[in-house]
């Protein structure tokens, strides 16, 4: 953009004297405004700034005295340089009146034009001069505005530090996000006021003195910061020297991000992945178990599948409902109303009744499968296996416990069976591994069955340990595959699992394989009392029970020498620190690599077996 030209005002009566300046003084970015009168030349001095006045001092009414007084006396051009040009013969007192009236030269007529010219161009250099000072002064003004207004408004903490540390700038945000004034704590060194957490003041000290040392000019730091309310922030620190023009530090500028919010998010991100990934494992290893569970006890194939899909669709059902919850609680009464909508019983034969509660997430689980073993079995052997047959089923609360009645009528007499298969003790062990119970009653109207649960709001109680039960295989089932030896013939095994189907299928496995299973426990407290009483020879850990961490029944196991592995969806992360070298099982698992990780925890034992 083209610059604007520098104006000179000149005033002289006599036309021929302005045409003369005009040609001598115009051009090169000069233009020159002429006047007449005192008069004329105030009137071109409200509309335009000059950089220099050439007055002459003879001039019929306002004289060049006049009109410089005039000028002196007005803010607008009370700064504006005055040459007098006048032909007269003068004394020291007009000399004298002239430079009293502002003006900073005299030139006699005739004028010597290379005079005049080198005089002007000194003024009209000054006046460029201080135009672009103006300038600059007004653009250091608007981007100190626009750097203020972002410091003022920014997110960011805006910090400077001195060479001995000591604040030397504090913006608003940085009194927003950490309390203290500017006031407080401008020329403070930063240990003064507990400013930086103290586990991060040698590395802070040692970043600085790199900066003041010239060794770099920028860095990027993490560290925690206090506030003046007692909190600690976790901060990113952007770093940069500001330093004068031969290089040397003035001081150190901080940009501090609070990332609180965002390692809060990040941790409570890796956790959602460890437990997603956790309750994918326990899934698919449920899902393990009921295949191999219901393939046990199926006479064929035409038997497991409906049996199968059944059990797979009403844990699909829970799963959904908890989904929905975002995997808080769960309604009982959708749950069952569950069975209704997946059609394994008719609303015309159910009668449900008691208040609306909420399960946490693995009883409710747990809660969908047993009520589908209880319609499946009325089903096949119960009230709705005869047309008539009807179900009632009502719970309430007392002493912290759901208490579920199940009652069947007008089906064919029951009598207790001679085995337990396997939807008794999925039904059983389903609710003992939440701290509940399930107690069967038989008579000539069907069965009957008495259910507790602890609710949502109350603390989950201590399953007992399961005894030791021998599995005996169904006569009319087809014979199941053998091991070739008995791997772990006269093991004793604890198993510390709060699944209850992954419990059963360890201990359908450990016992296939000639192993005892001491106890099955869900629970911290009793695991921890039965490792000094158990006499087991190894157990195995679950990664957590409900949710909780198993770091200290670990070590009581180490402590009381009893060899054990790991068995969890979690992966090695998630898992006790300080037992790295305790094998891990992952879920779902293999039932030769479950016997090969058990028989390596003692392998002088093994030897001795010779298996």
């Amino acid at each position: 953009m083209q610059a604007e030209p520098v104006r000179i005002l000149a005033v002289d009566d006599v036309p021929e004297n302005l045409a003369a300046l005009e040609a001598l003084l115009s051009g090169d970015g000069v233009e020159l405004l002429t006047a007449r009168s005192g008069v004329e030349a105030l009137e071109l001095l409200l509309l335009h700034d000059v950089a220099l006045a050439l007055l002459d001092v003879q001039m019929p009414g306002m004289d060049g005295f006049e009109l410089a007084e005039f000028m002196r006396g007005t803010e607008r051009t009370r700064n504006v340089p005055i040459i007098f040009l006048t032909a007269v013969a003068t004394d020291e007192r007009r000399h004298f009146r002239g430079y009293e009236a502002g003006a900073v030269d005299y030139l006699l007529k005739p004028l010597d034009a290379h005079i005049l010219r080198t005089k002007v161009g000194i003024f009209v250099e000054l006046y460029r001069q201080r135009r672009e000072l103006a300038q600059q002064r007004d653009d250091h003004a608007a981007a100190l505005a626009r750097l203020k207004a972002h410091s003022d408004n920014s997110p960011l903490a805006i910090v400077e530090l001195d060479r001995r540390h000591c604040i030397s700038a504090w913006s608003n945000g940085a009194e927003r996000l950490f309390g203290w004034r500017s006031a407080e704590v401008a020329g403070f060194p930063i240990s003064d006021f507990k400013w930086l957490a103290a586990e991060d003041a040698a590395a802070f000290a040692e970043a600085m003195g790199q900066f003041i040392s010239g060794q770099t000019s920028r860095a990027t730091l993490t560290a925690a910061f206090n506030t003046a309310e007692g909190f600690t922030l976790a901060c990113e620190c952007y770093c940069s020297a500001l330093t004068d023009p031969a290089g040397r530090l003035i001081s150190v500028n901080l940009q501090i991000l609070d990332v609180s919010e965002r390692r809060r998010a990040e941790e409570t991100q890796r956790l959602l992945i460890g437990e997603l990934n956790h309750r994918v494992k326990n899934t698919l290893a449920s899902v393990q178990a009921i295949a191999q569970q219901t393939l046990r006890h199926s006479s064929g194939p035409v038997d497991f599948a409906p049996t199968f899909l059944g059990r797979i669709r009403a844990l699909a059902a829970a799963h959904s409902l908890l989904s929905d919850a975002t995997w808080r609680d769960a309604s009982l009464r959708e749950l069952i109303e569950g069975q209704l909508a997946i059609g394994a019983v008719g609303a015309d034969r159910l009668r449900a009744e008691g208040p609306d509660l909420e399960l946490a997430p693995e009883p409710a689980l747990h809660l969908a499968l047993v009520l589908h073993e209880l319609v499946t079995n009325a089903h096949k052997y119960g009230a709705l296996s005869v047309p008539h047959g009807r179900i009632e089923l009502f719970w309430r609360v007392a002493d912290g416990m759901l208490e579920l009645d199940w009652a069947e009528q007008g089906g064919p007499p029951v009598a207790p069976p001679s085995r337990k298969g396997f939807g008794s003790a999925l039904i059983e062990r389903s609710l003992q591994a939440d701290g509940g119970s399930a107690v069967p009653t038989y008579g000539a109207g069907g069965i009957g069955w008495r259910l507790a649960v602890p609710v949502l709001s109350l603390p989950r109680k201590t399953a007992a340990p399961r005894p030791v039960r021998t599995q005996v295989p169904a006569p009319d089932l087809p014979a199941q595959p053998a091991c070739q030896s008995p791997a772990l013939a006269g093991w004793r095994v604890l198993v510390i699992e709060d699944e209850p189907l992954v419990a059963m299928e360890i201990d359908t496995i450990i016992e296939d394989a000639g192993g005892t299973v001491v106890a099955i426990l869900a629970d911290a407290g009793a695991a921890i009392a039965a490792i000094g009483t158990a006499r087991a020879d190894c157990a195995l850990l679950d990664g957590n029970l409900h949710g909780q961490p198993v770091d200290e029944i670990a070590g009581a196991l180490r402590a009381a020498g009893v060899p054990f592995l790991f068995v969890s969806g979690y992966g090695r992360e998630s898992l006790p620190s300080g037992f790295d070298g305790v094998p891990l099982v992952n879920k779902p698992f293999e039932t030769h690599q479950l016997l090969d990780d058990i028989r390596s925890l003692i392998p002088a034992k093994a030897a001795a077996r010779g298996n």
